[in-house]
């Protein structure tokens, strides 16, 4: 469904008088980032690396779902770390990173990200690992550079050709909403400043987020740490977090990442490759089991993309594999990097 991105964002706050109001980004954050703050060119992403570095295997790179930003990968990344190096990150307006420029295209959130780890001395090669939107994301990471990229995990990623709900309530595939429009190019420099967020838009999402938000530790999110759960409470409590949905290409930037899976019947040839999906169905209504079939009918043709792609489910999860079940996604990540070795 399409729903305004800040709008789901906003929604932890609206249960608590106190998160309306928490707007001034300008105070210290009570937490200090679990890694550190990295210019990227005028505005700041923060970056979490753990485990060592080792010559003889690739880095792990942890790309979060929409909403969702490093703390999601608390369960998994401890994990990751006694055997590679791993790093999640925070998207630009996400957890302690700064505004970024806009529009926030997937193009402009991989060049941030390739610019964050070469800037902070993290070379490549990687193996990526995307949840949910995040899946988009480094499908076109490895798309744009292709030589840094030696395997891939795809967690509940998203669709091929997702559906979105337009203004009038329609449903629509999103390759029917493509018109053509060039996609921005990436901006090096101005980040957005909050006192530039249009005057009305921050009423607009806090109503959409009273219909259609979740809470920032909801199901599943309650199993996270403690900690890293009340870093969810203070990160929804900012403003910046509620500043996202600004992507006016979305359409044409997933025809292009349809365009590269149809060039070829295995469009990234032999690299090693594994397509997470749920085994619990979260949707609701009488259409709930086509909805699940689709679904798991989507990701078994992006896990076809590579010779050495699989499918594997996870059958005791729901959309967040990496909370569910962390250990399957801690596992299936070794697997890969068993195979880019071998």
């Amino acid at each position: 469904m399409r729903v305004m991105w800040g709008a789901v964002l906003a929604a932890g706050l609206l249960a608590s008088p106190a998160g309306m109001q928490a707007q001034d980004t300008g105070a210290p954050p009570p937490f200090p980032p679990p890694g550190r703050l990295v210019d990227i060119g005028g505005w700041r992403l923060h970056l979490n690396c753990t485990g060592q570095a080792s010559a003889s295997q690739p880095t792990v790179i942890l790309e979060a779902g929409i909403g969702d930003f490093s703390v999601e990968w608390s369960l998994v990344q401890p994990k990751v770390a006694a055997v590679a190096r791993v790093c999640s990150y925070d998207r630009a307006n996400n957890g302690w990173s700064d505004l970024g420029p806009r529009p926030r295209t997937m193009h402009q959130i991989v060049y941030e990200l390739h610019t964050l780890l070469t800037t902070a001395g993290e070379p490549g090669p990687y193996v990526l690992v995307g949840h949910s939107y995040g899946g988009w994301l480094v499908r076109l990471y490895q798309l744009t550079y292709p030589s840094e990229v030696v395997g891939m995990v795809l967690v509940e990623a998203g669709a091929d050709d997702p559906l979105r709900m337009l203004a009038d309530g329609v449903l629509r595939h999103s390759s029917d909403l493509v018109t053509g429009k060039p996609i921005p190019v990436v901006k090096t420099t101005d980040p957005l400043k909050e006192s530039e967020i249009p005057p009305g838009a921050l009423s607009q999402m806090q109503a959409a987020a009273r219909q259609f938000g979740p809470r920032a530790n909801e199901a599943p999110r309650d199993k996270l740490p403690a900690e890293a759960q009340r870093m969810r409470t203070w990160a929804y409590w900012q403003v910046k977090h509620w500043a996202q949905a600004d992507n006016p290409v979305e359409p044409e930037e997933l025809a292009e990442l349809r365009a590269a899976r149809t060039k070829s019947e295995h469009s990234l040839g032999d690299l090693p490759l594994a397509v997470l999906t749920r085994g619990l169905s979260e949707e609701g209504g009488p259409d709930s089991k086509a909805l699940a079939e689709a679904h798991r009918k989507d990701h078994e043709m992006i896990a076809a993309i590579s010779r050495n792609g699989r499918l594997i489910i996870a059958t005791r999860s729901g959309h967040h594999v990496q909370i569910d079940e962390p250990d399957l996604v801690v596992t299936t990540i070794r697997e890969i990097l068993a195979a880019v070795r071998r």
